[in-house]
């Protein structure tokens, strides 16, 4: 490993599409690597501060999160111009074809291991938001990128297509709270949080609902 291992953060805007509607979002996207190379999670809305914040670093994937537009929005793109495999969990196929109809995309699979900086990444599949949400898992950080499952507050949304309610319950009660109380959490959006601070609520949200 060339480096330290670091986390950086860019956030871009633009809008969420689905079911006919559109929301005005800010996205975080998740560069984690070192001085050499780098794995970006989430490809969201505008390449160009993505590719800037990669500066000459290699790109060892591109992983999605899942297939709402907002989160792949500029995947094919920074596929191509940073040569790096597009990853997306197949259960988002139908989604991604909304935003792309003919790019393809590489699977991102549970308990795959993504190698980057000497360490790995974990894909641990988390449905509910979507059919394949996933969440990606870095031990060596203490680190959960957790992208629309789970938030500072609660699970991700689950009133629109092709999302659950009791699915992305059992997700984060079953893969994501068992996890070391101190995991810190970065999301798709918004501030970050802890497993801890997280866990105690889970009856809450259950009896809250979507």
């Amino acid at each position: 490993m060339s480096g330290t291992l670091r986390i950086d953060r860019v956030v871009t805007s633009g809008v969420f599409q689905l079911d006919g509607g559109t929301w005005e979002v800010d996205n975080n996207v998740w560069l984690v690597g070192d001085d050499d190379e780098v794995v970006i999670v989430d490809a969201a809305h505008d390449a160009e501060p993505i590719i800037e914040a990669v500066g000459s670093r290699a790109v060892v994937a591109v992983v999605c999160t899942h297939g709402h537009n907002d989160h792949v929005t500029a995947a094919p793109r920074l596929g191509r111009e940073c040569y790096a495999p597009v990853l997306l969990h197949p259960g988002d196929e139908g989604l991604w074809r909304q935003s792309h109809p003919d790019e393809k995309f590489w699977p991102a699979t549970d308990e795959q291991r993504i190698a980057v900086a000497g360490t790995e990444l974990r894909v641990i599949h988390t449905p509910g938001h979507s059919p394949g949400s996933i969440c990606l898992h870095l031990p060596e950080a203490g680190v959960l990128f957790t992208g629309d499952t789970l938030f500072s507050g609660g699970p991700g949304a689950t009133g629109r297509s092709f999302s659950d309610f009791p699915t992305i319950i059992s997700s984060i009660r079953e893969r994501l709270l068992t996890m070391p109380g101190d995991t810190r959490v970065h999301t798709g959006h918004g501030d970050g949080t802890t497993i801890a601070a997280e866990a105690p609520h889970l009856d809450e949200w259950i009896a809250r609902g979507h």
